[in-house]
């Protein structure tokens, strides 16, 4: 199930891949928020890997889309992973 269709057919991998890893950074972000709340370093090191991973991978797929496209996705998205970077200042 597309959340976002594409501008360019020819991007839908890609914009596909960004969004299931920004729903992946909020999994992780939520878990973090939990192990912190319950003063667990070992999980919370764990999960703050995992929204890395995330962050890094949303915005290297970010980072192949046309401008036009990633707007259209900045537009879907909670605002948690749009304040990781100041990705979206920069383009």
């Amino acid at each position: 199930m597309n959340l976002l269709t594409a501008i360019n057919p020819k991007n839908q991998s890609k914009v596909n891949r960004a969004i299931s890893w920004a729903q992946k950074y909020d999994v992780a972000n939520d878990q973090r928020t939990m192990a912190e709340d319950n003063d667990d370093d070992k999980a919370f090191n764990k999960f703050d890997r995992q929204c890395d991973k995330a962050v890094d991978r949303f915005y290297d797929l970010m980072d192949e889309l046309p401008k036009g496209q990633c707007k259209a996705i900045e537009k879907i998205l909670p605002l948690s992973i749009q304040g990781c970077h100041t990705f979206f200042s920069n383009r």
